[in-house]
This record gives structure tokens, C-alpha cells and sequence, in this order.
């Protein structure tokens, strides 16, 4: 008799043998401890480890942006091959999702994304990027890594498992809402749950961060075009200056969250783009401005996206220019605010305070940054914590989004204990749940 189901037969003696009034609340008792532990304890054993290392530098070395990884899913799809792992591709051009259990309800996801970005690999050593200007500079080859480990071990007890696990590998996350489109592909929609995690340069290995509700602002770009009409720098008098219209606009928008925002209701906006003439003596027919809005609530996001327009278009009039805003959600949609649903808050407590302690859980504090999950999460509960990483003795850890970032593979077994036992634990649960339930009605009866 596998692990699994030694514990699925401990726990079902628990509830027939307890007193009417007993919740399952004793999974975050011994058998939620033992199935973490024995995860963990997998995780990390010589031969996963080095496998899911060799994976981990193979994708780093090859790096592909969003929408392009064909090489990183196909080498996706030959380790699920090699695993007997069933998948549905393509789902949103170059996502995978693979299939474990028995193929009925409940449904719990494990996600991970794939995409690098474009930046050029700085960091000097054996597995560096082979591609000019592609680098895996956010752990998105750890996450791929991690997950595929998971599915190695939960393979192994595909027979005890009483649902199904969904291994969510999601392309374009830097941008591109790959979350997005694979909802709309359908493949999710009996879905009950979804976890993600995302390895983290600012908390120490073994350490997990998260917490419930809003953890990541929703968050939008813009790009405006200001025309006015060029001219000799001498004589401004002939011209209407679209850099002098576009300034104003400028230090307008930031009044949007110093005057008109609640000081408690964070918002964020940030003019990163100014493009006018190329000449020291030439006032330019038009300039380009762009940037990105953020806030933590869908009416706040809304108010800031309108006012953008107005102040945008308005400010314009005054010197004399048009201007349009164009938001190209098409190519870069509105991201939601990420919200973390409050019970999987409590499943994940659980299950991490039994593998790693409660004292490696750090409470996460609410950030301006996004994560395209928040689509995910917005469809149907979802919980987004981080995987510490740094180990003081390797030396700084970086940051995402660097040419100088490092992921330190020691953390991988966590990620793929926790993936393990988060998924296989909420499938548990629901069928614990549902036998206390079908115990009642008999009670009652």
C-alpha cells in the first residue's frame, strides 16, 4: 500500500471514529506532517535533485520570450512522455497542461510559468544563456524545474489520488497575459483551486512568504500621443510645442494620486517613456509618452484609466495639441489585482507550517508589483505565495529582472515538496469533507 493511501485509510478511520461534532481540522495533524515531510524528504533525494538541475540549466541555456517557447514546452512534453503523464498542447500557443489522478472532480491546478525576458545574461559561468539578448533573468526555468519534479512524485501515486491535478505550464507571463489566454482557451473551467509560487531573492532558503487577500496591484499601460506642430527652436512662435504640452501633462498626472487618491487606497502612476525630436534646434511635430497605472481595487483602477484620458487629452487642449491614449490591451491586457482566497490562506498555513515550521512563513506585505496568476485567481480561488532562496554563504542574490540574477537550485526541493503536498492534500481534504458530510446525512437519517 503506497504513502498516500496509509494516509487517506488514517484519516477516514479518524473521522468514523471521532464524535459528531469533529471537523477534519485534523489534517494539520500527523498525517498532513508525515505526507510533508516524506515529500520533502523525496525532493531533495540525489537522483530528483540532479535531474530537476540538469532540466533547470538546459531551459536557462536556451531562454525564450513570451508566446515563443516552443523548445522549453517541447522539452515539457517529452519529460511528461517519459512519465506516462497524459497533456493537453497547444493552449495558448505554447502552454502545456498536463493531467494526474483520475480525471474527475475536484480539480486542483499547480502553475507555472516559462518565458524569459530581453535582457542580456551578464552573470559568468557553466550554463549561461546561449542566446544574445534572452535570459532567464526571473526563475521562470526554476518554476518549470519545480513543477516538473512535482509531477515525478505525484505520478508515482497518480493511483491513490481521489481528483485531479492540472501541472499548469503557462507562457508569456512577463507581459503578454498568458494566464489570460489560456483561460479563454476553456481547459480550466471546472477548476477549483490553483496554486503558484514564485522563487524569491529577498527571503532566506526554507522560507516561505505569503498572506490572504490583495497581495499584488492590478496594473495597466498607456501610451499617448501628443501632436502639436514643429518648427525652428528660434522662432516657437510658429510652432505648437508638443514637448511643452506633453511636460505639463506629465506633472498633471502625477496630481491623480497626491490630490485626487485616497492616501489609504495605493496607487501608482509612472511616465517611463518620453520620446520628441532628434535635434538640438527642431521643435518636433509630435511626442510619444508612456507608462503604466496601478491600484488595488477594480473601481480605483477604473477611476485612474478615465482620469488618465481626461487629464491626458485635456492637458493637450491647453497648449494648443490633440493627443490620443491608446491602452493596447489586444497585446498588453489589464492585469487584476491578486488576491489570495482566505481558506487556501489556511490550507497552505497548514501544510507549510508542518513542513517547514510556522516560523519560516513571513507574513507578505502588499506590493505595487503585478503577476499575471491574478487572472487565475480572479476566475476562481487562487493562492500566490514566494520561495526564499537566499543562502548568505553563495553570496547576493539579485533581484528579478537583472542581468546579474542568480537562482540558487538548493531551493528547488521545496518548491516541489510544497507543490506535492499543497495539491494532494486539498484533494484529501475535499474528499474528507465530502465523507463527513455523507456520515451526517446518515446521522440524521
Amino acid at each position: 500500500m503506497s504513502f498516500l493511501k496509509w494516509v487517506l485509510v488514517f484519516s477516514t478511520l479518524c473521522i468514523f471514529l471521532a464524535t459528531p461534532n469533529l471537523s477534519v481540522s485534523f489534517l494539520n495533524l500527523e498525517d498532513v506532517q508525515n505526507s510533508s515531510t516524506h515529500f520533502l524528504n523525496i525532493a531533495k533525494s540525489p537522483g530528483l535533485f540532479d535531474w530537476m538541475v540538469k532540466i533547470r540549466r538546459t531551459i536557462h541555456e536556451n531562454p525564450e520570450l513570451g508566446f515563443e517557447e516552443f523548445e522549453t514546452s517541447k522539452l515539457i512534453r517529452n519529460e511528461l512522455d517519459k512519465m506516462g503523464i497524459s497533456y493537453k498542447y497547444p493552449v495558448a500557443v505554447t502552454g502545456v497542461v498536463g493531467f494526474i489522478g483520475t480525471g474527475k472532480p475536484p480539480f486542483v491546478a499547480l502553475r507555472a510559468d516559462m518565458d524569459a525576458l530581453p535582457i542580456q545574461e551578464e552573470v559568468e559561468w557553466e550554463h549561461k544563456s546561449k542566446i544574445p539578448g534572452k535570459m532567464h533573468s526571473c526563475g521562470h526555468d526554476a518554476h518549470v524545474a519545480m513543477l516538473l519534479g512535482a509531477a515525478k512524485i505525484l505520478q508515482e501515486q497518480h493511483d491513490d489520488l481521489q481528483g485531479t491535478i492540472l501541472l499548469v505550464f503557462q507562457p508569456a507571463e512577463e507581459g503578454g497575459g498568458g494566464a489570460k489566454k489560456m483561460l479563454e482557451s476553456g481547459i480550466f473551467d471546472n477548476v477549483d483551486a490553483i496554486f503558484g509560487l514564485h522563487i524569491s531573492a529577498t527571503s532566506p532558503i526554507g522560507t516561505v512568504t505569503a498572506s490572504s487577500g490583495p497581495i499584488m496591484a492590478g496594473s495597466g499601460f498607456f501610451e499617448a500621443v501628443i501632436k502639436g506642430k514643429g518648427g525652428h527652436a528660434a522662432i516657437p512662435q510658429h510652432t505648437i510645442d508638443p514637448i511643452l504640452a506633453a511636460s505639463n501633462i506629465i506633472v498633471s498626472l502625477q496630481h491623480l494620486v497626491s490630490r485626487e487618491a485616497d492616501p489609504l487606497d495605493s496607487q501608482v502612476v509612472t511616465v517611463a517613456k518620453f520620446k520628441g525630436g532628434g535635434a538640438f534646434n527642431v521643435i518636433p511635430d509630435s511626442v510619444t509618452i508612456g507608462g503604466t497605472f496601478r491600484a488595488f481595487s477594480k473601481e480605483s483602477f477604473s477611476q485612474l484609466k478615465q482620469r488618465l484620458v481626461e487629464v491626458i487629452t485635456r492637458q493637450a487642449a491647453v497648449q494648443r495639441c490633440n493627443a490620443t491614449v491608446d491602452f493596447d490591451t489586444s497585446n498588453r491586457p489589464f492585469y487584476p489585482v491578486t488576491v489570495n482566497n482566505k481558506a487556501l490562506h489556511e490550507h497552505f498555513r497548514n501544510v507549510a507550517g508542518q513542513m517547514l515550521g510556522t516560523d519560516k512563513i513571513i507574513e507578505k506585505k502588499p506590493t505595487m508589483g503585478t503577476e499575471d496568476f491574478s487572472f487565475f485567481a480572479e476566475a476562481f480561488p487562487g493562492y500566490f505565495y514566494l520561495l526564499g532562496m537566499v543562502d548568505e554563504t553563495k553570496g547576493q542574490f539579485v533581484s528579478g529582472h537583472s542581468p546579474f540574477y542568480r537562482v540558487n537550485e538548493d531551493a528547488l526541493p521545496y518548491g516541489v515538496a510544497l507543490h506535492a503536498s499543497l495539491a494532494t492534500t486539498y484533494l484529501l481534504e475535499h474528499q474528507l469533507k465530502s465523507t463527513t458530510k455523507d456520515r451526517n446525512v446518515r446521522d440524521e437519517l
